[in-house]
């Protein structure tokens, strides 16, 4: 598995992660192509070579003419869905845009379609985040994690005038992602920056697991005091395909609740996002019977789920941590049977593959066609076995 890891000890921006996947080796010809077919006047992208506090990194400059154009997200989808760029890297250059419309839309209180674009709709931050699509479509990365997040802290202005850092959209893209205490009094993190690392980072932690093959450092603009204004790219390789990321685990002990109360409390958990739910009976003060109530979840999710357990029970405390975890990497796949397509899940582990047939495919089957769901089990692990999965998960044709 093909990792890339971004340490934003300094923040993210959209020239520095531009800046960082050149020096990683991403070729500047195919983006500053890319960039031209926008239609942008006399864009041009220069990458030089700087030093900040001794250390070496590569600078990202963007040159073009003078503008004054702000523009809507539809202004901005149209080029660059009438550029030159693949089919992925338009795909993900319209994510990391509509998700700074949301984050625009939500912190002015209008919608996506009349986000009026100010700074991250100038040439240099199209220039950055089409650029960087471009970029991290090209390293063909299986896995993406970052750090956490630093923002700085005091004021900066922007075109609505003075606010504090973080700035209102910034704040709202990283709603959910770690945020790391600094106190350097400066804009480390860009919207630019953070709508890119919000679109494209799986995991937020420390450096996982890898045999490094390429590190990419970005040079930021400016010169910090206290430490190197730059943000490290690795890029690595890990042996088996496994993924690591972090959990919250929330536990609470309940010596009054009764079945149907779990029961109903478990399938909100799920409904509304925990990864797992389950309940150990476990014994209570005075010797009572109770049951322990374990739900995991991710970090933007958890307060949310907190509130379901209190709302729900009579829980009057919630124990929480942090978890690191261990997983096999999954694809969705359909197998063929004689009943119908049945939907489950490939785990990978090193050149093994193990098929696990989904539980409501397989019960659905079973109901529609009036057939124990154990023989229903056993044909889809008996399809795979025999014919492989279907060509395509989503309704492509399936082996006869």
């Amino acid at each position: 598995m093909k990792i890339a890891y971004l340490d934003c000890l300094s923040g993210i921006s959209g020239d520095m992660m531009l800046g960082a996947l050149l020096d990683a080796g991403v070729e500047l010809a195919p983006i500053q192509e890319g960039i031209s077919s926008l239609g942008l006047a006399n864009c041009r992208l220069g990458a030089r070579q700087v030093q900040r506090k001794g250390f070496r990194a590569t600078k990202l400059d963007v040159e073009h003419e003078p503008e004054h154009a702000h523009r809507h997200l539809h202004h901005i989808v149209a080029m660059i869905d009438g550029s030159c760029l693949t089919d992925d890297q338009k795909a993900l250059a319209r994510r990391i845009f509509q998700r700074l419309a949301e984050a625009e839309a939500h912190v002015h209180g209008t919608t996506v379609a009349k986000v009026h674009f100010h700074e991250v709709g100038a040439v240099d931050s199209i220039a950055d985040i089409v650029g960087a699509a471009i970029g991290i479509t090209g390293l063909q990365v299986d896995r993406w994690v970052s750090s956490p997040i630093p923002t700085g802290h005091g004021s900066v202005k922007i075109a609505h005038g003075r606010v504090s850092i973080p700035a209102p959209a910034t704040a709202e893209l990283l709603r959910g992602i770690p945020l790391a205490a600094c106190p350097i009094e400066a804009e480390l993190t860009t919207p630019t920056g953070a709508a890119i690392v919000a679109t494209v980072a799986d995991d937020f932690g420390p450096l996982p697991a890898m045999r490094i093959e390429r590190i990419g450092y970005g040079a930021g603009t400016r010169e910090l005091a206290d430490q190197p204004n730059l943000a490290r790219l690795f890029v690595g390789r890990t042996d088996a395909a496994v993924a690591h990321d972090q959990v919250w685990v929330l536990e609470t002990n309940l010596d009054d609740a009764s079945g149907e109360v779990l029961g109903h409390t478990s399938q909100l958990l799920l409904e509304a996002g925990a990864l797992d739910v389950y309940t150990t009976a476990i014994q209570m003060k005075k010797n009572r019977p109770g049951v322990k109530l374990s739900v995991l979840c991710s970090a933007d999710q958890r307060l949310a789920l907190e509130s379901i357990v209190f709302r729900e029970t009579t829980a009057l405390g919630i124990r929480r941590w942090v978890a690191d975890r261990s997983k096999l990497v999954r694809r969705g796949v359909t197998v063929a049977t004689a009943w119908g397509r049945i939907a489950g899940k490939v785990a990978e582990w090193g050149e093994q593959e193990r098929f696990s047939p989904e539980y409501e495919s397989c019960s659905q089957v079973a109901a529609e066609q009036k057939v124990p769901l154990a023989d229903v089990y056993q044909a889809a692990q008996r399809a795979y076995t025999e014919h492989g999965p279907c060509n395509q998960a989503d309704g492509g044709p399936c082996p006869s």
